[in-house]
């Protein structure tokens, strides 16, 4: 097997074990980026000589005999709204490159570090996190590496795409409303969202605080569980970032599904949909055993509310810049945070109420079960520069419909993977293994018995 095919913790054993070194993984990382980025789009900002020094000190710490990280010597990338010391935070925005460089570095970043991973830049995305294609008028688009004439979905295109195109093995993203699931799904990788107030966001350019998450993208289930579990810990330079102890998955990740109460999400998650998403639903529940299927009441109501709070607090944290230099916005997130600027704070508040609401009926049905499994997007990618799809018969926008899944479980805060299935064309489909309020290790048991048994499958 390559290099380039192995996963982050097979790569992190071959440098350790002194197959191959740090210093070169990162040359030829840096190499195949330089490259190809010129087609793939995925990176705005290669941190060459920071990854190369770093390279090189882990080689020789490894001389030493010096124990190191989990991650030691794997390169890694992340969204460019995250703080690299250094570099200015884009944000994915032509008005932030006026900022100075960052002075530090998010926390996500540093821990990462901390395990050994080497950054080797920032990643492309929509505007300010505010979209499902990642076709930025600023950065141009980052085209899906299985298909360039289609969308990588967004807001973390470039993170998703850089790591099915093998120039990273791992990358950082966020989620507000679907922005990690949406690029998983339609890239054929793997994506987290964990918890709300899991992961600490300092250091991360938000986009609307009360539903904004970061997570990982990987093709592995045993690096997502790694990252996350490296993540992992609370930070009091993130408020939200909760207290509670951290809950390592990685041990947990072969014990198989025995005893979990898994079902199928009916109704709105069973509709609206081409049908090829909901096949590949009944696929990953056929593997599970799973014909349980419940509903999830007034979902339908939780994506509007979700979208009022979405753009409320996304405009309200823009309007100066949207009342001195909306000419320097991207015409679409200028139009939806103008619109979000409009609305009534009585819609606002009744949101969050409704939010509340929302919450308790989830909290309800994991009470009675463990696991839910949904579609992630409602097709495979899109063609780039589409503005319009027929999904189910009738014609929607693009932009706002390919969250209409991931968006009402991003609402509530729930923990969230986008397990990778082939559609029957070939394209990359995704479904959402969904848990409740910090039961990541479930979803992740899950996540690794599918996917041994879809690779058992493949090869007999």
């Amino acid at each position: 097997m390559s290099l380039k095919a192995l996963d982050a913790v097979a790569l992190a054993d071959s440098i350790r074990s002194g197959k191959t070194k740090a210093t070169t993984i990162i040359k030829e990382t840096l190499q195949q980026i330089n490259k190809r980025n010129l087609t793939l789009n995925c990176f705005t900002t290669v941190t060459a000589e920071t990854a190369l020094i770093q390279a090189r000190q882990i080689d020789s710490e490894l001389e030493q005999g010096k124990p190191l990280g989990p991650l030691c010597g794997v390169p890694f990338a992340v969204k460019n709204l995250f703080d690299i010391a250094g570099v200015v935070t884009l944000a994915g925005s032509k008005i932030n490159a006026d900022n100075p460089p960052a002075i530090r570095e998010a926390t996500a970043i540093t821990r990462l570090k901390q395990a050994g991973a080497i950054l080797v830049g920032a990643l492309n995305m929509d505007e300010y996190a505010y979209g499902f294609v990642t076709e930025n008028s600023h950065y141009g688009a980052t085209p899906n590496p299985l298909d360039r004439k289609r969308i990588s979905g967004g807001s973390s295109g470039g993170s998703a795409a850089a790591v099915a195109s093998h120039l990273v093995p791992i990358s950082l993203g966020s989620d507000t409303n679907g922005s990690i699931r949406v690029p998983a799904a339609l890239c054929g990788v793997y994506g987290l969202k964990p918890t709300y107030g899991r992961l600490s966001r300092a250091g991360a350019f938000l986009f609307c605080a009360s539903l904004d998450h970061i997570g990982a993208f990987a093709r592995s289930v045993r690096d997502l569980a790694t990252i996350f579990d490296l993540l992992q810990g609370e930070d009091p330079k993130d408020p939200v970032c909760t207290q509670r102890p951290p809950q390592p998955c990685l041990p947990a990740l072969y014990q198989g599904i025995e005893g979990l109460r898994i079902a199928i999400a009916d109704d709105y998650f069973s509709s609206g949909a081409e049908a090829e998403a909901l096949e590949a639903v009944e696929t990953v529940a056929q593997q599970l055993g799973v014909k349980q299927r419940i509903t999830i009441p007034e979902t339908a109501r939780a994506r509007a509310a979700a979208y009022v709070i979405t753009a409320s607090e996304g405009s309200n944290l823009h309007l100066a810049n949207l009342k001195t230099r909306p000419q320097d916005f991207d015409t679409a997130t200028r139009d939806r945070f103008l619109a979000g600027a409009l609305i009534p704070s009585s819609w606002y508040i009744q949101a969050q109420r409704f939010r509340r609401w929302y919450r308790d009926r989830l909290r309800e049905i994991f009470q009675g079960i463990d696991i839910i499994l949904a579609p992630t997007t409602p097709c495979v990618a899109p063609p780039l520069g589409q503005e319009k799809m027929v999904i189910a018969g009738e014609e929607i926008l693009v932009r706002p419909n390919l969250g209409r899944f991931t968006q009402p479980l991003s609402f509530v805060g729930l923990p969230v993977l986008s397990f990778p299935i082939k559609s029957p064309n070939s394209l990359p489909l995704g479904v959402q293994i969904i848990a409740a309020p910090y039961q990541e290790v479930l979803i992740f048991r899950v996540a690794q018995f599918l996917e041994t048994q879809l690779a058992s499958n493949s090869n007999s």
